[in-house]
């Protein structure tokens, strides 16, 4: 059987049956909620054994279970936590009476501290693969407690250490535990008038977020925290108790890249900021760079299971950086620096409900890897209010349920009112923008944003076996220069039409695996890595050992066997070669 063949029988077999339909998750974890404390002097562990609060307990991975599981494992001094959580408040260590895990995210777990009185405040721990840990740290803390002054919504940080040199034997931040509910728990609950209201509150916060001036890029921290960092440029703020400094953003650190000696800013202009990731990567290359398969092991069929040079992707970064200094925008309204939430999600934000004022956003959350960057780069919708692909909402026309949603059955009705509710979340985040932050729509509207964000994303991801989408990229840039550039200079990189045509044909096999691999994840519930709820793991697991019997079984030659025995998608991997 021909490439293509295999490729086919796999697409197929990944197909699952109707009976076969785990929900979908949101990937994120579920939230305990511990109530009804009696003070007492005993301190108790909230979730049974101490051991419960060092484990990842949200959910299990189809494959790399155990690795996954382990890079998030941390033992800490239980006492020694409490015992800094009290005192960060101005109490004594006897007044903690429960420490009790409460969610576990990408990077953190994160603790609710109960004291006498009822007074309960939040620990968040980092995982031990959370980096960069020091930065990462320091620049959340500054960054929170920047915003707070500036009149932003988000908790008071009441205790802090970037190292695990403490009585918790780790880092951790101690901050306010926000009273109300994540507006993720009631969202889809909400009917338009709610939707549109939690929505222009939100952007009314984005745009006073998103005025504040910077004089440069990078991520934000206190003055102090790099004092102690030999060799560690900053650039002080109005408020001279914060700088700009280290990009914290995952990519610049990502594996073995936190080795080397580089420059992640601070950035004194747009340029630079093009420029520095890119560096990082061919840096990280020619020290590291070997030849490897695609991490992403559904993507292997369009290279016939051969390691990739790094070279390729070399060649295609230097292209990037001749490209970089031109496609920085004319307008000097895009080209400033400003800060906007890392992963604005309706997760990450706190809403809280009264009669007389109905829903009300209270608090905004989770500002780590937060950094500062030209408006041209951070603009548009957030990943989780888009809509991508559908024609009334990139219309902007106003949403309306069908004429006929009463008589639909009761899984169609469930399907249009999901479609319904995704038209409205991405219509009222629009107009709101549109009304109340015209340079971050002026910004959103530009026709050639999506290129310059895909090729800065696609030169700074790291590399992972394959070039092909900064390539795509690259070669979009050429057939745009004009107007990319508004008429500029003529474009430094010029690729063959063979090599377009060719390049342009592995794309479209690369789109036709992707779009197959996302929906097999849809429908056995996992999110990214293989992500499913524990309740999920078991099923998930089964069917996809099913699915490998069944390729396996239409394999018409042991090469085939072979090859899907060794390229398996969701069986346990080695990806020590990729960090």
């Amino acid at each position: 059987m021909p490439r293509q063949g295999l490729l086919r029988l796999v697409c197929n077999s990944l197909k699952a049956p109707a009976s076969f339909h785990l929900s979908p998750s949101s990937f994120t974890s579920t939230i305990s909620r511990t109530t009804g404390f009696a003070p007492r002097r005993n301190l108790s562990i909230g979730t049974g054994s101490s051991s419960d609060l060092f484990e990842y307990t949200s959910g299990r991975w189809i494959y790399n279970d155990c690795l996954r599981r382990a890079e998030r494992r941390l033992v800490f001094d239980v006492e020694g936590l409490s015992q800094l959580a009290a005192e960060s408040v101005g109490r004594s260590p006897a007044d903690v009476v429960k420490i009790s895990k409460l969610a576990e995210g990408g990077a953190n777990r994160i603790f609710l501290i109960t004291l006498q009185d009822d007074f309960q405040m939040i620990a968040r721990i980092p995982y031990p693969v959370t980096i960069p840990k020091y930065y990462a740290v320091a620049s959340e803390v500054a960054t929170m407690e920047s915003l707070r002054s500036s009149g932003l919504p988000v908790p008071e940080v009441y205790g802090y250490s970037p190292t695990p040199d403490n009585a918790a034997k780790t880092e951790y931040i101690f901050m306010e535990f926000m009273k109300g509910v994540k507006l993720s728990d009631v969202w889809m609950e909400l009917g338009e008038p709610d939707v549109a209201s939690v929505l222009s509150q939100v952007v009314q916060l984005e745009t006073k977020m998103m005025s504040l001036s910077f004089p440069a890029g990078g991520s934000i921290y206190y003055s102090h925290d790099l004092e102690k960092m030999p060799g560690v440029l900053t650039i002080p703020l109005k408020d001279e108790r914060f700088c700009v400094g280290p990009d914290t953003r995952l990519p610049m650190w990502f594996g073995r890249r936190s080795q080397l000696d580089i420059d992640r800013g601070p950035y004194r202009n747009p340029q630079e900021v093009l420029s520095a990731a890119a560096v990082k990567e061919v840096a990280y290359l020619e020290k590291f760079g070997r030849p490897l398969l695609p991490f992403n092991r559904w993507r292997r069929f369009a290279y016939q299971f051969q390691p990739q040079s790094p070279s390729a992707h070399i060649d295609n970064l230097r292209r990037y950086l001749l490209m970089a200094p031109s496609i920085v925008p004319k307008d000097p309204a895009l080209n400033r620096f400003c800060l906007r939430h890392p992963d604005l999600q309706q997760s990450n934000i706190i809403v809280h409900w009264s009669p007389d004022s109905g829903w009300q956003v209270v608090s905004l959350l989770d500002w780590q890897h937060a950094s500062v960057l030209p408006l041209f780069l951070v603009a548009g919708v957030p990943q989780r209010l888009q809509n991508y692909n559908d024609p009334v909402s990139q219309s902007m026309t106003p949403p309306s349920l069908p004429e006929n949603i009463d008589e639909l059955e009761e899984d169609d009705r469930a399907a249009a009112m999901d479609v319904h509710h995704r038209r409205l979340a991405y219509y009222h985040y629009v107009w709101n923008t549109a009304h109340y932050n015209e340079p971050h729509y002026n910004a959103a509207i530009d026709p050639t944003r999506v290129l310059r964000r895909r090729l800065f994303n696609h030169a700074g991801y790291p590399w992972e076996g394959e070039t092909l989408e900064l390539k795509v990229a690259l070669i979009e840039a050429t057939q745009r220069w004009a107007e990319l550039t508004d008429g500029g200079s003529s474009c430094p990189v010029v690729f063959d039409s063979d090599d377009v045509r060719e390049t342009m044909d592995v794309n479209e096999v690369q789109a036709q695996m992707d779009s197959t691999f996302e929906l097999w994840q849809d429908m056995v519930g996992a999110g990214p890595e293989g992500w499913v709820h524990t309740e999920h793991y078991e099923a998930a697991v089964a069917r996809c050992k099913q699915v490998k019997e069944d390729v396996l079984a239409k394999c018409t030659s042991d090469e085939e066997r072979a090859e899907i025995l060794e390229h398996w998608p969701w069986d346990d991997m080695d990806e020590g070669d990729y960090s």
